[in-house]
């Protein structure tokens, strides 16, 4: 860039940058203020503004302080001009709302009722409502904790497992985050530059499928260790006054509905993300009306979390714009990029390495805070490999899918032990977990080999 002290060439500043920010927010500092504290510190550090004001450096400052005049500037682009960020809101409140509408509760009474009878009906049962959740609500805590509230104790009562009780619930829950609409689809489009709906329609099938590993272990589960997940008679549940096919067609329409009406409406090309996300938050708040749930206090409460969960998500996009720019400044990106796009192997290495980072960094880090630090940095290194970035966003979005179970900051592990109580102890939480992380794996691999299984949909639409 023009103006720039002479001799400036790619230090090791931006190398500094990583493990510092690591360590703030190791610390328990908040993931944004980590990033923007990051970045004031090396904006002091490397560039000019101190040695401007008098308080001369031992080393060449790297960059002109006055480059980070762009930071308000991507601040507006990012968030103020960003129609697809707003979709966040929107589908915060759709899942608040439909927590809140006894959606759940009906699922899992009428799906027990239907499973129930077979070894490890319960578990699919919770398998299937997660699925039906996560597709009406993409919202992991109210999924998480929601079933286990109603179904651990019912679970534990008619001698399943403990672990696999937990593993069931938690995984289930999680499934929100790959099978659209979901917020992690959503942020990543935006940081990848790919359309928010493609991405959509590329997890569906990903989805899916993980859904049917999830059924299959349980099943095959069952079969081998009949103690572990026994047939159960759940004839005695509330729902059992109606009908079961009546009971089936009030419990599932609802949620179908909104489907229809939220990706409906994106496949058909009628409505934008964004658009479809403000139809799914009035169709869950008319849901709610429908069942009587719909008071002031719900509203004011849906409300609420709405306000908190969406400052989260663009505190952290703040945060992380400030720290992009000096890490950009000094010449950060382009470091990233010539050494991933140098490495021996070409594309599979390129992907096997981000597939290991993300996995790792999900371990210790939120999937907003991996999307909106990690994922820039390595998208266009992709573009220079020539790697589809529709393929790529749905392996990303399965590893942070997987950071919701691995310990010891699964986010889905706190909220069930939460929710638990004195049923379960943090060790069964751990070890249920851990086939159901073994699942997702194999999952990874499987679109890793099989591309198709991602693009495929997307290319019929």
């Amino acid at each position: 860039m023009a103006g720039r002290p002479a001799g400036r060439c790619v230090t090791l500043w931006p190398l500094a940058m990583l493990p510092v920010l690591l360590l703030l927010m190791l610390s328990g500092y908040p993931a944004a203020f980590a990033l923007g504290a990051t970045a004031v510190l090396f904006t002091l550090l490397a560039s000019d503004l101190l040695p401007a004001i008098g308080l001369g450096l031992p080393w060449q400052p790297v960059f002109h302080a006055v480059e980070m005049h762009v930071v308000p500037q991507r601040l507006y682009g990012s968030i103020l001009e960003n129609y697809t960020l707003v979709a966040v809101p929107f589908f915060v409140f759709m899942g608040v709302m439909l927590e809140r509408s006894g959606l759940a509760e009906d699922l899992l009474q009428t799906m027990g009722r239907l499973f129930g009878r077979l070894r490890g009906g319960l578990a699919i049962s919770v398998v299937l409502v997660g699925v039906l959740l996560g597709a009406s609500t993409g919202v992991v805590g109210a999924s998480v904790v929601t079933m286990a509230v109603l179904a651990l104790p019912v679970m534990l009562r008619q001698g399943y497992d403990p672990r696999l009780a937990a593993g069931t619930i938690a995984a289930s829950g999680t499934l929100g985050q790959i099978i659209p609409p979901s917020l992690v689809l959503i942020v990543l489009g935006d940081q990848m530059g790919v359309n928010v709906g493609q991405l959509f329609v590329g997890a569906i099938v990903p989805g899916l499928l993980l859904a049917a590993l999830y059924i299959a272990w349980v099943g095959l589960l069952a079969w081998r260790r009949p103690t572990l997940a026994p047939a159960t008679d759940e004839s005695r549940s509330p729902s059992a006054s109606r009908p079961l096919w009546l009971a089936l067609v009030v419990s599932l329409v609802p949620p179908l509905l909104l489907m229809l009406l939220v990706l409906g409406s994106i496949l058909a090309g009628v409505a934008s993300p964004t658009e479809a996300g403000a139809l799914g938050a009035l169709g869950a708040t008319l849901l709610a009306f429908a069942n009587r749930r719909l008071t002031l206090r719900t509203f004011r409460e849906a409300g609420a979390s709405t306000v908190r969960l969406s400052s989260i998500v663009f505190m952290v996009l703040i945060g992380a714009t400030a720290f992009a720019a000096v890490f950009g400044a000094l010449d950060g990106q382009a470091l990233v990029t010539g050494a991933l796009t140098g490495l021996p192997g070409g594309q599979w290495t390129f992907i096997l390495l981000v597939t290991l980072i993300v996995f790792l960094l999900g371990f210790f880090l939120d999937f907003i805070e991996i999307s909106f630090i990690v994922v820039p940095l390595i998208v266009p290194a992709a573009l220079a490999l020539g790697v589809d970035p529709l393929w790529l966003g749905i392996l990303i979005a399965l590893n942070l899918q997987a950071s919701f179970l691995t310990p010891p900051l699964g986010f889905s592990l706190f909220y069930l032990r939460g929710a638990a109580g004195d049923l379960l102890t943090t060790m069964d939480i751990y070890r249920g977990v851990m086939p159901f992380i073994a699942l997702q794996l194999l999952l990874i691999v499987l679109v890793m080999l099989f591309p198709a299984l991602v693009l495929w949909l997307p290319g019929r639409i």
